[in-house]
């Protein structure tokens, strides 16, 4: 999809008008400027569309770095993120990744042979299979591949006050909704 700004194919570009003229309005628009506000929503849209796209780069060469692809990685991530909560299983890891459970068979045993993950039957119900993380050391080229990002982030992050991070943290949610209620919209579809 070709990037252009909210003003259009020959309008000034997401960062100004050009070179030498001023950024974009940090100031945002005034109460009537529904142009402004449109110009500053079509950025914010191309901005959240270059961070989707450095983001699958980014996936794409930390997966190769610590040895998986990525399809794996986001399967580790995803496992990862199950923190506390209730057991992940292997059924559940293949809804939310929308890959078939032999697909995820795959996933899960380049996983497990990597030393990254490990899976247990549920003593509740022999049928299922819980996938966790296994602290082992195969996790060990996480830490230098994600930590300066991780690191990166909480220094910007510091630059912010209280208030503005909830109102952050509060976007990244409705945004995140977003998104899954477009995944689940596009899985439906096929």
């Amino acid at each position: 999809m070709p990037e252009q700004s909210a003003a259009g194919p020959d309008g000034p570009g997401p960062d100004g008008p050009g070179p030498d003229g001023p950024g974009p309005d940090t100031a945002g628009p005034g109460p009537d400027d529904k142009a402004g506000r449109a110009r500053m929503e079509g950025e914010f849209l191309l901005a959240m569309r270059r961070t989707g796209s450095t983001l699958q780069l980014l996936g794409q060469l930390a997966a190769e770095r610590i040895g998986v692809n990525a399809t794996d990685l986001n399967c580790l991530n995803i496992v990862a993120l199950t923190g506390s909560g209730p057991p992940l299983t292997a059924g559940e890891l293949a809804r939310q990744t929308g890959l078939t459970t032999a697909s995820i068979t795959g996933v899960l045993d380049r996983l497990e042979e990597g030393g990254f993950v490990r899976r247990e039957r549920d003593p509740k119900d022999r049928r299922r299979v819980i996938v966790s993380l296994n602290p082992g050391p195969g996790l060990a080229e996480i830490g230098p591949t994600f930590g300066p990002l991780v690191r990166a982030w909480r220094e910007a992050a510091a630059s912010y006050s209280d208030a503005e991070l909830r109102l952050l943290l509060d976007f990244q949610g409705r945004f995140l909704d977003i998104i899954r209620d477009s995944l689940d919209r596009l899985r439906a579809d096929t």
